[in-house]
């Protein structure tokens, strides 16, 4: 292969390419596809069309089976694929990323629209357009505020744990098609029950679930060759069958034909009672879009030792949810299975998502009915397949092995999601997640420290039992911020130190390089606790504090009120200050322990 027909460069070893952020109103920094096509290579058109008709073999029956999956029209799901991959190439800062319609969205979408719409497909679109675009809306807004860090405050167990919930939810709302029948829908584990009382009456449709179960047995089993389409292999054959035998005579519900022409630009009015369920639907579906999307780009920008910014990530993600929303399609993320396609098909840039899109509404101009004996049992069955890929289990595995509070609040998320439905059980993540973030700033851990034999430093003496502690000095560490919620533990923890003591204290001292910041109901606590001291005769110093936090003492007048004496820039420093004030029987070699 030519220099010319080389993908992207990739920079050499042990360098990282940060793309240029530019001046934050220049057009380039807010569109980088503008910037990809300035540096467009003609090596590259080959790869990217061939790319991007292979993609479009997985766009359009994966479009079709979200949308349906989502509780609309299958219909939308291509118009959802159409714009949103033509707003991303534009807008998107990453060349591989795919985007459009996701199994991970779907129960999210489908808790909003089923319940609200009665029924009603125009009414369904109504209320998924709007809530892609509140989601592109809090997404822009996100990433102009430079807000593209918020989905790392959740944990990877409590991703996990959410992501099963989704999975397990949009794979019981599959199952009623997957069988043949129609159930009333009243949450996830009723559905369950639901669904297994209609199996044992008998009301299971066997042509069309074997139809089904042969469709997902090929997509399972081809998942892993990536050079392989195999959901295309799945639904054409299904698809061929169900024509060549007639089988829509005989009770299997197909898709029937596709409406002629692309998607039109139609503002998604909804009434006046629907707007906070959308609201709080579309903010669900911002969280869960781009907590996928960026762990996604950041896998592909490793790989080829580029840098996304999240930020802009996040800009790109919500203009193709607006666009969307304003062209009648309805939420959409990134693909975890779309991507690798690309890239396998050898993607260059987003070029290649453009084909695709284009390559969709070719089909939807002039080919609508080529679908048309497609069985429902079919688009099911691709649902379902990407369901079971969303489940983790080996990673918990290793999380269970290795801390197991963290396996159990994944389960506890995976649960809430199961019992309560998928924007109640993503909330419920959030809180725990929060919850998670606070405990170990609320509960941290403290020590008392010692000079250890032959060891260089203070170290925990409940780890070294042996440790030497100097006379009249205690030296307290503290590894947390001082915040709030834990300012009266750290004093009651520092008077216990105090109070523990084998000898009476003349200094006390905080190791205090893992306090990160002080706020002021703990700067507070502080100017009380050394009046408490000062009262018992006990001197109060700081050492190895970082100069922003000192910056934040001067501010709140407790630098002047301990005076500059009482900070030192180490333990050995301040250990060293001691003994010279208050000379005590200290052996050579325990002594000063420099750092």
């Amino acid at each position: 292969m030519s220099d010319s027909d080389a993908p992207p460069p990739v920079p050499e070893p042990g360098r990282i390419t940060r793309r240029h952020t530019g001046d934050l109103t220049s057009w380039s920094r807010w569109m980088p596809g503008l910037r990809t096509l300035g540096r467009y290579k003609m090596a590259w058109l080959q790869h990217d069309i061939v790319a991007g008709l292979v993609l479009t073999t997985m766009l359009v029956p994966v479009g079709i089976a979200y949308a349906v999956a989502s509780g609309v029209p299958g219909i939308y799901g291509l118009y959802a694929t159409i714009v949103p991959l033509l707003a991303y190439a534009l807008f998107g800062p990453s060349r591989i990323l795919v985007l459009g319609p996701d199994s991970s969205l779907a129960a999210v979408i489908l808790a909003v629209v089923l319940p609200l719409s009665g029924g009603d497909p125009h009414r369904a679109i109504a209320l998924a357009g709007m809530m892609a675009i509140v989601s592109g809306t809090v997404c822009i807004l996100a990433g102009i505020a430079r807000l593209g860090f918020v989905t790392e405050l959740l944990s990877k167990p409590i991703r996990y744990g959410y992501m099963n919930g989704i999975a397990l939810t949009v794979l019981i709302s599959q199952l009623p098609k997957f069988f043949g029948f129609s159930i009333e829908t009243d949450g996830p584990l009723r559905n369950l029950w639901a669904i297994a009382t209609s199996v044992m009456d008998g009301k299971t449709n066997w042509t069309t679930f074997m139809i089904g179960a042969a469709t997902v047995a090929v997509i399972l089993l081809l998942k892993d060759k990536k050079r392989v389409p195999g959901i295309l292999i799945a639904v054409a054959g299904a698809t061929v069958a169900v024509g060549v035998l007639d089988l829509a005579a005989h009770d299997v519900a197909v898709l029937g034909s596709l409406p002629q022409g692309l998607p039109a630009f139609a503002i998604p009015w909804i009434s006046s009672a629907d707007i906070v369920p959308v609201l709080i639907g579309g903010c669900a579906v911002a969280l869960v879009s781009f907590a996928d999307t960026s762990v996604l780009s950041r896998v592909y920008a490793a790989r080829t030792q580029t840098y996304v910014d999240p930020n802009q990530e996040m800009v790109g993600l919500g203009v193709a949810n607006l666009a969307g929303g304003l062209f009648q399609g309805f939420p959409i993320s990134s693909s975890s299975s779309r991507t690798p396609v690309a890239e396998a098909a050898g993607a260059r840039t987003q070029l290649t998502g453009v084909v695709g899109a284009l390559a969709v509404a070719l089909l939807l101009l002039f080919a609508p009915d080529l679908l048309k004996n497609l069985p429902t049992s079919a688009l099911a069955a691709v649902v379902i397949a990407s369901a079971i890929g969303l489940i983790e289990v080996a990673d918990l595995r290793r999380i269970y092995r290795i801390q197991r509070w963290e396996f159990w609040l994944s389960i506890v998320c995976t649960a809430g999601v199961a019992v309560f439905g998928a924007i109640e059980g993503i909330g419920l993540a959030i809180v725990i997640a929060v919850i998670e973030f606070l405990w170990d700033a609320w509960r941290p851990y403290s020590a008392v420290l010692g000079r250890a034999k032959g060891i260089q430093g203070y170290h925990d003496i409940t780890r070294y039992p042996d440790a030497h502690l100097i006379p009249g000095l205690v030296l307290f560490r503290w590894d947390a911020p001082l915040f709030f919620a834990n300012a009266e533990l750290f004093h009651d923890r520092v008077l216990d130190a105090v109070a523990t003591s084998p000898t009476p204290v003349r200094w006390l001292v905080v190791a205090a390089e893992p306090v990160t910041s002080v706020d002021v109901t703990s700067a507070d606590m502080l100017a009380e606790l050394d009046e408490t001291l000062n009262a018992a005769g006990i001197t109060f110093c700081v050492a190895e504090m970082k100069d922003p936090v000192k910056d934040k003492l001067k501010r709140f007048g407790l630098f002047e009120r301990f005076g500059e004496a009482a900070f030192f820039p180490t333990l050995g420093v301040a250990v060293s200050s001691y003994l010279k004030v208050h000379p005590e029987d200290w052996k050579e070699g325990q002594g000063e322990g420099r750092e």
